[in-house]
């Protein structure tokens, strides 16, 4: 599987292709890597973004799902940089609970692209992040955008 490991603000980051789109973004660093032209393009938007030059990723995307978990990531997809939305407006969107939204969140195989880190509890609580760093990073990520933890979308 063609991989690209990056440095970033948030931590060695690993991209992995598979079938001409990014199934995964993983904390850490893989010793052998093979790029190709979309992981570049991945690791020149995701520079772009912690650069604070880019706020919507344009890349194909292939998560690795069930049905519902690719429902949930689509909703989150369409949260605006800066924004945030809770995991029961998440769950209204896609006729469920906000536990099971929390569930395909911490499931979300491509984090930040996929934008997890815009979902947040009740009353602007952060909940919780799968990515390295737990909800240091999904701070780190939301104060990056300049959103402010406790504002939902309008």
């Amino acid at each position: 599987m063609p991989q690209l490991s990056l440095h970033s603000p948030a931590g060695d980051l690993t991209l992995s292709e598979e079938d001409g789109a990014l199934v995964s973004l993983d904390w850490g660093w893989v010793p052998e890597q093979h790029p190709t032209a979309l992981l570049r393009e991945a690791q020149h938007q995701l520079e772009a973004y912690f650069d604070g030059a880019r706020q919507v990723f344009s890349l194909p995307l292939a998560p690795p799902g069930t049905a519902f978990q690719r429902r949930v990531w689509q909703e989150l997809e369409k949260i605006p940089y800066g924004k945030t939305m809770s995991y029961g407006e998440i769950a209204q969107a896609v006729c469920s609970t906000p536990r099971p939204v929390g569930g395909a969140c911490g499931a979300n195989p491509i984090p930040i692209i996929i934008p997890c880190h815009r979902v947040l509890g009740a009353r602007g609580a952060l909940g919780g992040y799968s990515g390295d760093g737990g909800v240091e990073t999904k701070s780190f990520l939301l104060a990056l955008e300049g959103a402010a933890p406790c504002r939902m979308a309008s």
